[in-house]
């Protein structure tokens, strides 16, 4: 597996176009998809086999269940198909864009099966808040003695 890592800074076009970082453009060349970072406020970019894996985790419920439908109405009704133009950039849906305040600049960052986009200032404060709760999060992941 490959896991999407560091940080990058692109301007969004007037179309809401946005350039995939070039050294995971490979990945992306059998579809992508872009969905709501719900409950963070950026929006997630998938390969499609990352989507399919992501899927599966919002599936596990019965769509017969109250609980089944409303994960599955958040992720599935919000999130769209996409492809690379030829010169590397997808276009971000406008209801998205929207979602994560994108205009202008934007940050992309790997998030290991995922890329996030953010807005400059959105990704700074939750930046701010991951290094705030960082050392306590990693000391909760260590196996109990």
């Amino acid at each position: 597996m490959t896991y999407l890592l560091g940080t990058y800074e692109y301007a969004l076009d007037a179309r809401g176009r946005v350039p995939v970082p070039p050294r995971y453009r490979d990945l992306f060349t059998r579809g992508a998809v872009v969905s709501q970072g719900s409950p963070d406020l950026c929006l997630r970019l998938f390969t499609a086999e990352g989507f399919e894996q992501q899927a599966a985790q919002y599936t596990t419920q019965p769509g017969t269940r109250k609980a089944g439908r409303i994960v599955r109405q958040g992720f599935f009704a919000r999130s769209y198909p996409l492809d690379l133009d030829s010169q590397g950039r997808i276009l971000i849906p406008g209801p998205l864009r929207e979602y994560a305040r994108l205009e202008g600049n934007v940050v992309i960052v790997g998030a290991g099966e995922w890329l996030e986009i953010w807005s400059p200032e959105r990704f700074q404060a939750q930046m701010s808040v991951v290094d705030e709760l960082l050392e306590d999060t990693l000391e909760s992941l260590e196996p109990e003695a």
